[in-house]
């Protein structure tokens, strides 16, 4: 199976950038993508075979996620606890898996919200170990943070910035030692310059100046089904590009 995930940074402007035609090309069985800054019903998309499910934020424009998939889910829950108004999260349950696509709240500039994202990070934590509990999980999404140094090009003077903060860090760290993986550091531990996130500031791209901040993280025990993770830096349209993940059941 075939698992993709996208910060698109706004579905509507990069459906005008070859958005339907990325997602045939790349015939994933799971295409998640998140930042959609979608109210209900106001996007059409010609993606036949796939079902579609949204998770919209109440603020119009903002935030919000959606997962694309070729197979019918058992069930569908919209957001996590304590977290209801902003579209972050979906989550469809299968017969082997629970898929979670989310996007994490960024903790701006000053670090001004980071008191909402340690929230954020406990609950989504209490919420991932209860579905792990249950059945082996594999989320994806935008997580907002450059785990290690290896995982951005500048990380001493961004050490403090968010989405590199000490806080965000350890918290990404707490997951990861309640009984996950991260998949693409997993196969690929030393690679350097993989990233997922450019600015669009002073040519970040072209020069690849960026951070890897979108992350497909699986159960431990998913760790001998992982065929393949990788990122799609060739894939054009958001300040992001695809990240994904090859399983095999």
């Amino acid at each position: 199976m075939r698992f993709i995930s996208w910060n698109v940074n706004g579905l509507r402007a990069v459906v005008k950038k070859g958005f339907e035609e990325i997602f045939m090309a790349l015939d994933a069985d799971f295409f998640c993508i998140q930042e959609t800054k979608l109210q209900e019903g106001q996007i059409s998309l010609d993606l036949p075979g796939y079902e579609s499910y949204w998770s919209y934020a109440e603020k119009k424009g903002y935030s919000g996620t959606a997962v694309f998939t070729k197979h019918t889910p058992l069930s569908v829950k919209y957001n996590i606890p304590g977290h209801e108004d902003e579209g972050r999260a979906l989550t469809l349950e299968y017969e082997d898996f629970f898929l979670v696509c989310i996007y994490t709240p960024n903790s701006q500039d000053g670090l001004r919200r980071i008191d909402y994202r340690m929230s954020w990070e406990d609950d989504l934590r209490d919420y991932l170990c209860g579905l792990d509990r249950l059945k082996p999980v594999i989320v994806c999404g935008d997580m907002n943070v450059a785990h290690e140094e290896i995982d951005l090009k500048n990380p001493s003077t961004n050490h403090f910035n968010p989405g590199f903060s000490d806080e965000e860090r350890g918290k990404f760290s707490e997951l990861l030692d309640a009984g996950f993986t991260d998949s693409f550091r997993f196969l690929y531990p030393d690679r350097e310059g993989a990233y997922s996130w450019w600015s669009y500031r002073a040519a970040a791209r072209e020069r690849n100046v960026g951070w890897r901040i979108d992350y497909f993280v699986v159960s431990d025990r998913l760790r001998g089904n992982i065929k393949d993770a990788y990122i799609l830096p060739e894939v054009m349209g958001s300040d992001h590009c695809p990240v994904g993940l090859d399983i095999i059941w």
